[in-house]
């Protein structure tokens, strides 16, 4: 009970602050462009448009059938933080809809350099997302959706939401200039991007595979040195026949070089491989 607690108390905060970094994309540098946004928060932006509904009412009503489909699929924990999140989303919105109006924020508004407020709109919009979604909750809408397929199809968040932004944005054009949608399609490309990172890059690791006659002795010296564990697999070179070892190491990118050194010092013949970690999970690394 108290390991649920604490976790909360971690995680609502930058929730939290996630949905306040992507609430201030929207109205300061999206809404003011003329700019549009995918999915729930995307149809919400048109009506804003079209009718002037504030976008803080409607996000948060064209959520509530999204609610039911997470419950059923997310379970109970998960749909707890989506609605958390769209709350806190809608909240952040009519704060800064307020602010706006009251005069105490002035948006950032062009007529001629609208590739600065694409990128930036793209930075503020995938980092608060990134945000959210690292520490277990979502806005509600599309978010929902692709969690679900991150669930069932191991599909990345970021890929799911680029599709769906697309197709809510191609039915912009409708109410839109094609200029403006074109100028938005770069600015969800970065956020996509933006979002990826956030969950995995940021954590990302190196692991190498080292293809060598001295195993136990790289394995040794790397476990004095740097203080990580080592797997050692037995190999054979399928034209030489000769017996080898391949020693597996997982390393902080920072890391890198020092391993590289070790593996050279020892045999610089060794063959080696380096791949992408994006999280990695045990001593020395993320727990959870």
């Amino acid at each position: 009970m108290k390991t649920n607690l604490s976790q909360l108390l971690r995680t609502l905060p930058l929730v939290m602050l996630g949905t306040a970094i992507y609430a201030f994309g929207l109205q300061y540098f999206v809404i003011p462009n003329q700019l549009m946004e995918g999915g729930v928060t995307g149809v919400g932006i048109l009506l804003n448009y079209a009718l002037g509904w504030p976008l803080s009412i409607t996000t948060l009503v064209l959520n509530i059938p999204l609610y039911f489909l997470g419950w059923k699929v997310l379970g109970r924990s998960h749909i707890g933080y989506t609605i958390f999140g769209s709350v806190s989303l809608s909240v952040f919105l009519a704060l800064m809809e307020k602010l706006i109006s009251s005069g105490w924020m002035e948006p950032f508004r062009t007529s001629n350099d609208y590739i600065l407020a694409v990128l930036y709109a793209g930075v503020t919009l995938g980092s608060g997302l990134g945000i959210v979604f690292r520490y277990g909750g979502t806005t509600g809408g599309v978010d929902i959706i692709a969690r679900i397929a991150t669930k069932k199809k191991g599909w990345s968040m970021g890929q799911v939401i680029l599709v769906s932004d697309i197709i809510v944005i191609g039915l912009s054009l409708l109410y839109i200039p094609k200029e403006k949608v074109l100028y938005t399609l770069v600015a969800v490309f970065i956020a996509s991007k933006l979002i990826d990172f956030i969950q995995e890059g940021a954590y990302a690791a190196k692991a190498f595979s080292v293809v060598t006659d001295h195993g136990e002795e790289m394995g040794k010296l790397i476990n004095e040195t740097m203080d990580r564990g080592v797997t050692l697999y037995p190999a054979r070179g399928a034209y030489s026949g000769k017996q080898k070892e391949v020693v597996y190491c997982v390393v902080a990118r920072h890391e890198i070089r020092q391993l590289k050194t070790i593996v050279r010092s020892i045999d610089p013949l060794a063959f080696i491989i380096i791949t992408d970690v994006h999280e990695v999970l045990g001593e020395g690394f993320k727990e959870e």
